[in-house]
């Protein structure tokens, strides 16, 4: 249940995000945490990302939101550790679950890696097949920097492009 209420809570606050970009690298990790920490609900984690890696080092702002990202990825494992998984019955999580209890932390980072919106299916999966917390953490946080420091690059060089081309 306070999965679902935290899930609510960003998803109505989630207009504010530039608010908290303002606040550098830190802000970038509050932001990537509280998109990641919905279960299901899209948050604009990644949008904030991508101009944040034209206002700052595109390293910097991965690495931020790739932690961010990983501690707030905890809510679906959770609500799949606690045994109340909300997607138990849909055929994507049946698909997903066998192969996170037979690769565990492989199939985390991978699916982390790759801007996908299933990852809360993937998170939930990894909880109800008890892959250690440290494990999921490790995997997540390295496959959210991957994804984070493609859109931190992405943003830094388009904004430049663009930049060039309306010079």
């Amino acid at each position: 249940m306070a999965v679902i209420g935290i899930t609510v809570y960003i998803y109505s606050i989630r207009d504010r995000a530039e608010e908290f970009a303002a606040y550098g690298y830190p802000g970038i990790f509050l932001i990537a945490l509280m998109a990641n920490a919905t279960v299901i609900l899209p948050a604009p984690g990644v949008a904030v990302v991508f101009a944040m890696g034209s206002v700052f080092n595109p390293f910097g702002v991965a690495f931020a939101a790739g932690a961010g990202g990983a501690i707030g990825e905890l809510t679906g494992y959770l609500t799949g550790f606690s045994g109340q998984a909300v997607v138990e019955n849909t055929a994507l999580y049946n698909r997903l679950l066998p192969w996170v209890r037979k690769y565990g932390a492989w199939v985390i980072l991978v699916l982390s890696a790759i801007p996908n919106p299933f990852f809360d299916t993937a998170g939930i999966a990894a909880g109800m097949a008890k892959v250690p917390l440290w494990q999921f953490l490790l995997a997540c946080w390295v496959g959210q920097t991957i994804k984070m420091a493609m859109f931190a690059f992405a943003g830094a060089y388009s904004i430049d492009w663009i930049a060039s081309y309306y010079q």
